[in-house]
């Protein structure tokens, strides 16, 4: 049993791509001014605003109760979408 397939030599750089010649001038976005004002928060303070488990985070954002953006393998939710679901939820007791 070869002991390089468990300690990952030959990975390093394996999933770079090629840089782009230094005459190549990446394509200019102009920013959304809405969009560059988000706020996201990660699930661990999405849990500490609604004084809640992250599980319970977790099981909102995969039932489509909360949105949220998946970055690799964690999510960030809209600051403002926390919020308003918390409006929604308000319930005025009497």
């Amino acid at each position: 049993m070869s002991t390089s397939a468990h300690s990952g030599e030959g990975k390093v750089g394996a999933s770079r791509r090629p840089r782009a010649a230094s005459n190549d001038k990446p394509a200019e976005v102009a920013p959304d001014a809405a969009f560059a004002e988000v706020r996201f928060l990660t699930v661990a303070e999405v849990a500490s605003v609604m004084r809640v488990s992250k599980m319970t985070v977790y099981r909102m954002v995969h039932g489509g109760d909360l949105p949220a953006v998946r970055v690799g393998r964690s999510f960030r939710v809209p600051e403002k979408a926390v919020h308003d679901y918390l409006e929604a939820a308000y319930i005025e007791a009497g």
